[in-house]
């Protein structure tokens, strides 16, 4: 996401701790302008959102925008259902991996790609306990080796 023209908003990092991440996709958002604003200001959370596909439209649910504080009557419900703007050849694709493989269509990171939101959606399957004990471990380890190194290097 470091591309020009590309500012990262936020990132769901409940997401890789719970789910294996298979592929990702960016899908375009349709927002309210006032939600757009509040966006831009960062009052924006992807905690607990997930994604839906339901009559051939893929929704993300439980994505929260904060009420932009200047929009009174223009503020939306911060919790409703947002549309997402796929190729309907790729929801096609990914309703058919989510309904038989057991995958799940999580949001992973929203940002802005000049000036336009764009969700990233990542294909994901999800991690037992003991997986997450592993990638935690991993993170330890690579943790204690990185600071073992630079305190090696700082002697050097």
């Amino acid at each position: 996401m470091d591309r020009k023209g590309t500012k990262l908003i936020a990132k769901n990092s409940k997401a890789f701790h719970d789910y294996f991440i298979e592929d990702r996709y960016e899908a375009g958002i349709s927002l309210a302008g006032t939600e757009v604003k509040s966006i831009r200001q960062g009052n924006v959370n992807l905690k607990d959102s997930f994604c839906l596909i339901k009559d051939g439209q893929m929704q993300v649910l439980g994505m929260h925008v904060s009420p932009y504080e200047k929009g009174n009557v223009f503020n939306k419900d911060p919790l409703r259902p947002r549309q997402l703007l796929m190729h309907r050849r790729e929801i096609a694709r990914l309703f058919a991996k989510v309904k038989q493989d057991g995958y799940a269509l999580v949001p992973l990171s929203i940002y802005f790609k000049d000036s336009r939101v764009k969700l990233e959606v990542g294909l994901a399957k999800g991690k037992k306990l003991y997986d997450k004990r592993d990638a935690a471990a991993a993170k330890d380890a690579k943790r204690e080796i990185d600071r073992t190194m630079k305190a090696r290097r700082r002697y050097d």
